[in-house]
């Protein structure tokens, strides 16, 4: 495990420490009831399936069969559960909730919804939307069963603003870069909207599962007949995921269509993975000068790919 995956492991154990704290899930018994954590989750899957198998509950919860085996047992000698032969499957059994598991059952989940709203009654409104949010998207992320959809699209309303703001945050986090780099940037995108044409010039946003991922910009150039390619950024969730590759690809097909013969792009030497994208997707190096920039000296490269050929 490397000091990037070791740190992604800390933080999600943080988080399910502080979630099982202020649940009281690490207590012996739920709140009002009698039941343990995994007990609850068995009647739970009891009151919400309609005549399970072990084994269904088993499958739905990731439980040991015969830790399943154990909480039926001790269930049906209580009178929560009774069971029947399956008439389809000789050897299965069919379980369901008498009267008094139901009860059981309702008991024990008031006394979990009583105890998830005082959590969120103790919160501001604001922290209240914010948590629930995040726990949808938590959600949503665990149950996922498919790969992230990624997907390029126009630019819209605010998206300028948003992308501006995502840069700079990240390039003065991941590179030291001062304000003046934000500066730079929001009159870059000032221009390129000012002086928009769609002839000669486009910016994609990426989207993995509809979140921004990040963005790119092709945008005339003072020399005849070259582009350039601006403003390349993949938000650090996407990042390893193609995200990068589909813009500059996106960027050099409509450069092509656009009928420009080159495409050149500014960087700086530090942008490691940014080089070795530009590297594979056809571009070379043409120069580098160490220059002041951003409140440091940097390797300030231009990159240029001939559109005729492909290099």
């Amino acid at each position: 495990m490397n000091e990037s995956d070791a740190d992604e492991v800390n933080q999600l154990r943080s988080f399910n420490r502080v979630y099982t704290a202020h649940l009281g899930l690490l207590e012996a018994h739920l709140a009002n009831s009698r039941f343990s954590l995994s007990e609850g989750r068995i009647l739970y899957e009891l009151a919400h399936r309609q005549e399970p198998t072990a084994a269904d509950i088993g499958r739905a919860l990731r439980l040991d069969r015969s830790q399943i085996s154990r909480t039926l047992k001790r269930f049906t000698e209580q009178g929560l559960i009774v069971s029947r032969e399956d008439p389809s499957h000789g050897r299965n059994q069919l379980l369901s909730l008498t009267a008094e598991g139901r009860a059981a059952f309702e008991k024990a989940d008031q006394g979990a919804r009583d105890g998830v709203a005082r959590l969120l009654d103790a919160l501001p409104f604001s922290r209240r939307a914010e948590l629930l949010q995040a726990v949808s998207s938590v959600k949503k992320l665990l149950e996922a069963k498919n790969p992230p959809v990624l997907t390029l699209r126009e630019l819209r309303t605010g998206d300028l603003g948003m992308i501006v703001h995502r840069q700079a945050v990240l390039y003065a986090a991941e590179y030291g870069y001062d304000g003046s780099y934000e500066i730079l940037i929001a009159q870059i995108i000032a221009d390129f909207r000012r002086a928009f044409d769609p002839s000669q010039e486009a910016a994609w946003v990426a989207e993995l599962d509809g979140r921004m991922a990040g963005s790119i910009f092709l945008m005339r150039s003072q020399e005849a007949r070259t582009g350039r390619l601006r403003l390349l950024y993949v938000e650090p969730h996407a990042r390893g995921t193609g995200v990068g590759g589909q813009l500059v690809e996106a960027c050099v097909e409509r450069a092509r269509t656009a009928g420009y013969d080159h495409l050149e792009l500014w960087t700086d030497s530090q942008l490691a993975s940014a080089r070795r994208l530009y590297a594979r997707s056809g571009f070379t190096l043409r120069d580098t000068k160490t220059e002041r920039h951003f409140g440091q000296d940097i390797g300030s490269e231009t990159w240029v790919m001939d559109l005729r050929t492909g290099s």
